[in-house]
């Protein structure tokens, strides 16, 4: 017997499947064509800003779902420029978590493997030597990747209120100037 919690969690599981489906075409896209057309140098650099996103998209989300609304209430209160926006990430914990260190890091860390097969080929080395190349880069890639996300979930829990007040920031910024509201009015939602 279906209950209507299941039909709002397989409404969202569907949502977030189809939004990293979405995502992952428009960023694999975009990397792929710079990275073809970009030479060795730029190449690493890519590889290394998606990287930085995923690190920077997991410590928010760690930020997240280790904050505490209650310091946002009188900001809210005293009017403060992103307050009521980080109350909404913090009462969507689930949404905000699922898409900042499912969504945007696993695609992140996707995009990057293939951003070092297109380095590879770049370098025009093929045989045991690609093997070679692939296994130390990708070994690389892999311990900065991991060791950059530790780093930044840890700075997620350390300074989670400034990390969500500066999302939250951004986010009111979005909504005045370009009209987008990401979550619904956090009065309606379940207090904790």
């Amino acid at each position: 017997m279906k209950t209507k919690n299941s039909h709002i969690q397989f409404k969202g599981i569907t949502y977030i499947t189809v939004t990293t489906f979405l995502l992952a075409i428009i960023f694999s896209f975009f990397s792929d064509i710079i990275l073809k057309k970009s030479n060795v140098i730029i190449a690493f650099f890519i590889l290394m800003l998606i990287v930085f996103i995923g690190i920077i998209f997991d410590m928010v989300g760690m930020a997240v779902a280790t904050g505490d609304e209650k310091p946002f209430h009188s900001m809210a209160a005293n009017k403060v420029y992103g307050a009521k926006q980080s109350i909404k990430l913090i009462r969507n914990v689930n949404i905000v978590t699922t898409f900042c260190m499912d969504v945007v890091g696993d695609i992140s860390g996707i995009i990057s493997g293939a951003a070092l097969t297109t380095i590879i080929i770049k370098l025009s080395i093929q045989g045991t030597k690609s093997t070679i190349y692939f296994t130390i880069l990708g070994g690389l890639l892999s311990a900065v990747t991991i060791g950059g996300k530790a780093i930044g979930k840890n700075i997620g829990i350390n300074k989670n209120q400034s990390i969500i007040h500066i999302v939250g920031i951004f986010l009111a910024w979005i909504e005045k100037n370009i009209g987008i509201n990401i979550f619904s009015d956090y009065r309606n939602k379940n207090r904790k």
